[in-house]
């Protein structure tokens, strides 16, 4: 059980932690996402921040809002999960160039009081030596996540982006492989993966084409799922495997749930394959 008392959920399949990125369970607010947690069966979680942020927040409001609301918070939202028997493993906080390094060290601060030691960051390439100096302050990693915008040079997305912010960095800044975004820019998750196991914190699980096509259901685009998982379960590395529900955008009206639990499913299937 967790400090809690609930019993905690286990999702970890032949040695591999199956969870999910929060923003799986965007449509719904914190208590119906963790709500969403129960339902599916998954008892992993990779925290959104827009999860405890309003979401009307934006720019100079949004600012205020991180620097100004008590830690505390932070501190009830993880009891929430720990009481739904749901395990609370890392943060999700955007650190962009314009940033002040009050709000770069703040996104630390609200981690810490979460009770968590990783951040995963939608992040500036240019931004990393700043993030850096607080990864060291506060032992923690920051797993910085890549899209496909492969013609933007300071926005993550191919192996040289991560080598460049990895470059003369201290161990702390690491890799959040998003193994959809990665094959929609025609990288090779793979032999990422297997290069690069030591630096990956967290994977996003999701199904997409190669040349930045679209998110589909799991088993219909070219992203390497099964082997992926396999290669974690037969190599026993402890990188967390987020299921990141992406493809309803695409086709509006599915429900969240059922498409969270083929999801999950699919990717049970493959470990236990």
């Amino acid at each position: 059980p967790t400090a809690g008392g609930a019993e905690r959920i286990n999702s970890v399949v032949r040695g591999v932690a199956l969870g999910s990125q929060s923003y799986s369970f965007r449509d719904r607010d914190l208590d119906g996402c963790i709500e969403g947690f129960r339902e599916v069966g998954l008892g992993e979680c990779e925290l959104w921040s827009d999860h405890m942020a309003p979401r009307e927040l934006k720019g100079g409001e949004l600012r205020k809002w991180r620097l100004e609301t008590p830690l505390s918070l932070c501190e009830q939202v993880r009891k929430k999960f720990d009481n739904a028997g749901v395990n609370v493993h890392a943060f999700t906080y955007g650190f962009r160039r314009e940033m002040t390094d009050a709000e770069i060290e703040r996104g630390f601060e609200m981690a810490k009081a979460l009770g968590v030691n990783t951040i995963t960051s939608s992040a500036n390439v240019s931004v990393v030596p700043r993030v850096d100096k607080y990864a060291a302050k506060y032992r923690m990693r920051v797993g910085f996540h890549g899209h496909d915008a492969t013609d933007k040079p300071d926005e993550f997305s191919t192996p040289e982006t991560f080598a460049r912010a990895m470059k003369g960095a201290s161990e702390y800044i690491s890799v959040n492989l998003d193994i959809g975004h990665f094959t929609a820019a025609n990288g090779d998750a793979v032999e990422y993966i297997q290069q690069h196991h030591d630096r990956i914190v967290t994977l996003h699980i999701k199904d997409r084409k190669k040349n930045h096509g679209a998110n589909l259901p799991f088993g219909q685009g070219d992203t390497p799922i099964g082997p992926v998982l396999r290669l974690l379960r037969d190599r026993q590395w402890k990188i967390y495997a987020n299921i990141e529900y992406e493809y309803g955008e695409e086709t509006k009206g599915l429900d969240t749930i059922a498409e969270m639990k083929k999801c999950y499913e699919f990717c049970r299937k493959a470990l236990e394959s």
